[in-house]
């Protein structure tokens, strides 16, 4: 698996993205192989899952190349329900899950690091919510997650402004939970073990209560952003957006 490191010690599993030439942005392979990582995670005794990307940063998203070799309907069903597959079995991990910010998390990353129950991040990181740039909307239960950290109103203002934030200005807007001076993945490893020592079965029966009635909110978010998804694939905007982010010029959109 070159594209995950997986190691399970002393009741602590800690997946690490390993594409750090490209900021671990995550290509269809990628996806269908975290999607089965995960589904064996699940079944592991661990109580603890860390999350946390290799080099440069944690996730940078969607590889922006992927957006072509899915232009046929099929393949973009499978990333999506792949997708799907990721972010609902984080959400559902009979286990508490930290995600380790170091660098950029940014669309389809921060989605992911937002699945965990506590999301830590470097001062230097750098969170952003950056479908908007390519006239598309936040997948991967990004609709869902912000809603519920920030609320409606607040969610859709970071979604159209498509900005990019500092650890700081994220926790500022509980975005995430707490923002660390040390290396991040150091620290969510230290935050393990002192979970270690509290009664992980009640906290994960806590969360198992929660999570089991939001499971089909979630579900239900998850299939209208692909379904959302697939029609602005369409759009002259996100042709437009792609184009300008390949050339690295900015891009002009029309609300076609």
């Amino acid at each position: 698996m070159a594209n995950f490191h997986i190691e399970s010690e002393k009741g602590i599993t800690t997946i690490r993205i390993q594409r750090g030439e490209r900021y671990n942005a995550l290509n269809s392979e990628m996806l269908a192989e975290f999607n089965h990582i995960l589904g064996r995670v699940m079944q592991n005794t661990d109580q603890i899952l860390v999350l946390t990307g290799d080099d440069n940063g944690f996730c940078a998203g969607g590889d922006i190349t992927m957006m072509k070799q899915t232009a046929d309907e099929a393949a973009f069903e499978k990333v999506m329900d792949d997708v799907e597959g990721i972010v609902s079995k984080l959400f559902l991990m009979p286990k508490i899950v930290l995600s380790a910010i170091h660098g950029p998390a940014a669309g389809l990353g921060l989605s992911i690091a937002l699945t965990a129950d506590y999301v830590l991040a470097n001062q230097k990181a750098k969170i952003a919510m950056n479908f908007i740039g390519i006239g598309l909307i936040p997948d991967g239960g990004g609709h869902y997650w912000l809603e519920g950290r920030i609320g409606t109103h607040k969610a859709k203002q970071f979604i159209w402004d498509g900005l990019q934030l500092s650890a700081e200005e994220a926790f500022n807007q509980n975005i995430i939970d707490e923002v660390v001076e040390t290396d991040v993945i150091v620290a969510a490893q230290q935050r393990a073990e002192k979970l270690k020592l509290k009664p992980l079965k009640s906290m994960i029966a806590t969360k198992q209560i929660y999570h089991q009635f939001e499971k089909e909110k979630l579900i239900q978010y998850l299939r209208q952003e692909k379904n959302k998804q697939l029609e602005l694939r369409k759009s002259k905007d996100h042709q437009e957006g792609v184009e300008a982010f390949l050339s690295k010029r900015k891009p002009f959109f029309t609300g076609e």
